[in-house]
């Protein structure tokens, strides 16, 4: 018999998010909690379905006109339209003047390749292919550059000491970096350290993109689930486009809507003119069929329905305030049982100031392993917690265990 096709194929690591959480399954301990998962949960630990998808599903399945055929190849009109008015603002000038390309996506990974690949076809780097990601970013980020032949390199982003933004090592690293760098920022509620700029921090950034020539690569995971407005969360990437920072928008529906199965996504692609954004569609259209052919139908009629229903959006609308304020809340309650009642050493703002699913508490990689280890509470071991993990049943108990932790008595 012929030796084994497939013996020199080395045994890849498995992804570390997904270990954990099948780790945390596997562990019996009573009172075990995950804040690994990157999903929302309510408060009795459980996936949320929207009530407004719901009634979206219920529309979708008494529709009688409904069937199975292909979506057009750079998908749903009625999703990828209303997709870009809820991002880019349905009084976009852009959008007015059909300066727009938008493109269905398999969710927001698929928004990311898909954007990557067309950069690595179409534009013109100055030097060696590069995109800068701030540091730390979402892993999948660095995989999903490299696949396209693109070097992924970091900017200065987050200060372990102050468990904040680096501002100004950020901005000088923008200002040092060859003119025309491709640029990767979170649109909002920074993925893994929930620290955003402020408006004023943005415009900065803003600044020195335009006057470096630099493009901007927005990846937008989660809109409206950050502060608990689709508007305000969606603040950076409307200016950027108004002050005519060259840009595109990777947005995913997972978060806010709940649909992380469905992969319901999109790519936007701010051109110059109507006529560099039909060819930016054709090339787009090109790629996507040689990939995936069509992308698929049903997360896309659900999101259409709820965009362009003014009953839905307004009930989506309160489904997203109450998924982010629920986590606002064990921010504060966090912060509290933190400061007050276990008056636990360092300081602990950064939790309050810190927005959206994730964060960085900044305790130690040994730490976050004691924790895992010792008290069965599964996290990163570079300390970012999913805040959607955190209920009213287990945050005194996640509270008494990180103070343990800190102080070394676990």
């Amino acid at each position: 018999m012929s030796a084994e096709t497939w013996e020199n194929v080395p045994l890849a690591p498995p992804d570390s998010i997904f270990n954990l959480n099948t780790a945390y399954k596997a562990d019996t301990f009573p009172r075990k909690v995950n804040l690994g998962v990157g999903a929302y949960r309510d408060d009795n630990s459980k996936p949320w379905v929207l009530p407004v998808v719901k009634k979206a599903t219920e529309i979708l399945l008494n529709d009688p006109t409904l069937d199975h055929e292909y979506l057009p190849i750079t998908g749903l009109p009625e999703f990828t339209s209303a997709a870009a008015r809820l991002i880019l603002g349905s009084d976009s000038p852009a959008i007015a003047e059909k300066r727009v390309t938008s493109v269905q996506t398999i969710s927001g990974t698929g928004a990311n390749h898909l954007a990557a690949l067309f950069l690595s076809r179409f534009y013109v780097f100055n030097g060696a292919k590069r995109i800068y990601v701030p540091d730390p970013t979402w892993i999948n980020h660095y995989s999903i550059i490299r696949n396209v032949g693109i070097e992924p390199l970091t900017y200065k982003y987050y200060d372990p000491k102050t468990i904040g933004l680096a501002c100004d090592e950020a901005l000088g690293d923008l200002v040092s970096m060859p003119d025309r760098s491709v640029i990767l920022l979170h649109a909002c509620a920074h993925n893994p350290t929930g620290v955003d700029p402020t408006q004023e921090q943005w415009g900065q950034i803003a600044e020195v993109m335009l006057r470096k020539g630099h493009y901007a690569f927005f990846d937008c995971a989660y809109q409206g689930f950050a502060s608990g407005d689709l508007d305000r969360d969606a603040w950076a990437v409307r200016e950027f486009v108004k002050r005519g920072v060259p840009s595109l928008i990777c947005q995913s529906f997972a978060k806010n809507a709940g649909l992380y199965g469905e992969r319901i996504g999109a790519l936007h692609v701010v051109a110059s003119s109507p006529e560099v954004a039909d060819r930016v569609r054709s090339q787009l259209s090109v790629l996507t069929r040689s990939e995936i052919s069509n992308p698929p139908a049903h997360g896309a009629r659900l999101i259409a329905l709820i965009l362009n229903n003014p009953e839905l959006f307004e009930q989506w609308k309160v489904d997203i305030k109450a998924m982010a304020n629920r986590i606002i809340e064990m921010r504060k309650e966090l912060y509290k049982l933190l400061t007050e009642e276990l008056k636990t050493p360092g300081a602990w703002n950064h939790i309050t100031d810190q927005i959206g699913m994730f964060s960085f508490t900044g305790i130690n990689a040994e730490q976050s392993q004691a924790l895992i280890d010792k008290t069965h509470i599964y996290l990163t071991t570079n300390g970012r917690i999913s805040m959607a993990g955190l209920n009213t049943k287990n945050i005194r108990y996640f509270a008494e265990s990180l103070d343990k932790a800190v102080r070394g008595q676990l």
